[in-house]
């Protein structure tokens, strides 16, 4: 019987590494797996992919335990084929079992593929975390990464900048503790394998980062530009033997771990500020209400989100900067002419983005459709990658929950998110007399880098405006 290594394959869009979410169902060593099964649940960057085993046989090993990091190119399982059965050829770069040759960069893969690739050229990627299952088959070991540089001598002198990579090869472990002591990863001089940003040197251009002007005695407190060397780690207070009994302590891993990681990383990132405004949709409810009779013929839910879409549309046009995004790989402002609206959804596994394409060139009933199917896929965790990828601006919403109002988070790099809440009954003047009208508040935060207060506030009203008027909808988009 033949043994055979089989690798955590390139799952593309510069994903190197994985999280192991969870072996499948009767995965186990000692346990026999058929080709084509599903084997491992991993969380990238991107979103859960579910890899399936390209051959059948008995599992002699697993490559990890759940919540542990795999490599891409490192052995996920080993397989012991069965008699007449021979190891597949080297594993290649394809995203098929097959030894034909990876496409081109960035070229659509072939049609045979059961999950397409999503494009890499749509612009910032919105927030990807949640339970989204892409079953993939057994793939390829990875590409093979660029030549390392030539090794840096460390040195009390500042560290040396490395030539600015997209995004720089490191471990999770490493990524932390570069956010921990603020050092930019891209700007660090990589002494690993193959290119691969390590602990050491994160370290090192931390502390080159707070060498003192002058050899004299250490300030009582560094100076103002200097990043924070490093942050004790927040400690739960010992309980009573008595108390400790009643805790219980999990691992922060998987889509938590994630949506974690990108809430942080936000608020650290961008300066928020947020504008809270009125919104009298008495209005748009009536013309919701004569229009929903036409939708459901055509067998669509008609919601008040494909108006909320479309007004953000039209007032995106006017106020181009709110939709745009900072790149930080070039140092530029990114200002996009395509209207890709993300919309946040609060699933059972945790907070998911997907992303309606082109909204300026869709109607309200064919937005009405997309809302419907991206409900459908996120509640079903059926969302595809692509689904989650390329938004320019956010609209988030807890509808019947939604409060008086809160100041929602940016899905950097996005430069805006418009907050949604409830509908309710409030007085309001109308000519001069005053009605029952029905009331939203609208909460919009806008990163204060980028955005100047006057700007959003605009935009603000722009929103509220079509809102308000929404016959200018379809006068105007």
């Amino acid at each position: 019987m033949a043994r055979w290594e089989f690798k955590l394959p390139d799952i593309g869009e510069g994903v190197t590494e994985g999280e192991i979410v969870g072996w499948c169902e009767g995965v186990s060593v000692g346990a026999t797996i058929k080709a084509d099964a599903p084997l491992v649940d991993v969380l990238t960057d991107k979103a859960t992919v579910t890899i399936t085993s390209p051959r059948g046989g008995k599992i002699l090993e697993l490559g990890g335990k759940v919540g542990e990091i795999v490599q891409v190119g490192s052995n996920l399982v080993v397989l012991e084929l069965a008699d007449g059965d021979a190891p597949p050829p080297p594993q290649t770069h394809s995203h098929h079992d097959a030894p034909a040759p990876r496409p081109a960069p960035r070229a659509a893969p072939a049609p045979a593929a059961p999950a397409a690739k999503a494009s890499r050229d749509e612009g910032p990627a919105a927030t990807a975390v949640g339970d989204i299952k892409e079953t993939l088959p057994g793939m390829g070991a990875p590409r093979p990464a660029p030549a390392a540089p030539a090794p840096v001598a460390p040195a009390p002198a500042p560290t040396p900048v490395a030539a600015p990579s997209e995004r720089p090869l490191a471990t999770p472990a490493t990524r932390k503790l570069a956010r921990d002591l603020s050092v930019d990863l891209r700007t660090v001089a990589p002494t690993g394998p193959n290119g691969r940003v390590t602990s050491e040197d994160v370290q090192r251009a931390a502390a080159a980062l707070l060498v003192p002007p002058a050899p004299a005695a250490p300030a009582p407190s560094p100076a103002p530009v200097a990043p924070v060397a490093h942050r004790e780690p927040i400690r739960v207070t010992a309980p009573t033997p008595a108390q400790a009994a009643l805790e219980e302590r999990e691992p922060l891993r998987g889509v938590r771990k994630k949506i974690f990681e990108q809430m942080a990383r936000s608020k650290q990132t961008a300066a928020h500020f947020t504008f809270v405004e009125e919104c009298d949709v008495t209005a748009l409810k009536e013309l919701r209400a004569r229009l929903r009779p036409a939708a459901e013929k055509e067998g669509v839910k008609l919601t008040f989100l494909p108006f909320i879409i479309k007004a953000v549309v039209a007032a995106l046009k006017k106020h181009p900067d709110l939709n745009s995004a900072f790149d930080e790989s070039t140092g530029e402002i990114v200002r996009r002419r395509y209207y890709n609206i993300g919309i946040a959804s609060s699933t059972e596994a945790g907070l998911m983005v997907p992303v309606i394409k082109d909204c300026d060139r869709r109607s309200l009933l064919d937005l009405a459709r997309e809302v419907q199917r991206l409900s459908d896929a996120t509640k079903s965790s059926k969302v595809r990658m692509e689904d989650l990828q390329g938004s320019t601006f956010t609209i988030t919403s807890l509808g019947q929950q939604g409060g008086l109002f809160a100041t929602p988070i940016l899905n950097t790099p996005e430069v805006g998110i418009l907050g949604v809440h409830q509908m309710k009954k409030k007085p309001v003047v109308r000519n001069d007399q005053i009605v029952i009208g029905e009331v939203m508040l609208l909460s919009l935060s806008f990163d204060h880098r980028l955005i100047d207060g006057h700007v959003g506030a605009a935009f603000a009203y722009e929103v509220i405006g079509y809102l308000q008027e929404p016959d200018r909808l379809f006068l105007e988009t």
